[in-house]
């Protein structure tokens, strides 16, 4: 049962990110340079962010949580690649649909996420002492 919940879980994010993408593919606008850039930016996001979400698996919690210390794949230079891949997946949202007002998701989602981050890093901290110090020396946000 916990792998199948994992599993919807996993799939419900990713279906969130896929459909944040689908507007940014199917945008009614003008197809122009700012759309393309949005694109660019927005595609290998959404591909950061599946891989992030699956490399962290069963670590992955929506309070700060010290489960196990993912240090392999993303998290082996980024210690919070999901908040970096869909902070970038927004960015290629509001450039491909040129609609100011999608930059205000990051001015509340940036804080959000650094607040959050330092949580988690204390927790982890907390749990894995001298392992998380040194992962962290070693690793971008």
């Amino acid at each position: 049962m916990k792998n199948g919940k994992f599993l919807l879980g996993l799939a419900v994010q990713l279906l969130a990110a896929a459909v944040i993408f689908g507007v940014i593919v199917f945008w009614r606008g003008q197809c122009n340079t700012m759309r393309w850039v949005g694109l660019c930016i927005g595609l290998p996001a959404l591909v950061g962010l599946f891989v992030a979400r699956f490399q962290l698996g069963k670590s992955f919690a929506v309070t700060p949580q010290a489960k196990q210390l993912v240090t392999h794949g993303l998290y082996l230079k980024i210690r919070n690649p999901m908040y970096v891949f869909s902070s970038l997946l927004i960015v290629g949202f509001a450039l491909a649909t040129q609609l100011p007002l999608v930059c205000l998701i990051l001015v509340v989602l940036v804080p959000m996420q650094l607040f959050r981050a330092r949580q988690e890093s204390q927790i982890l901290e907390q749990k894995f002492g001298d392992e998380y110090r040194a992962y962290r020396k070693n690793t971008w946000f």
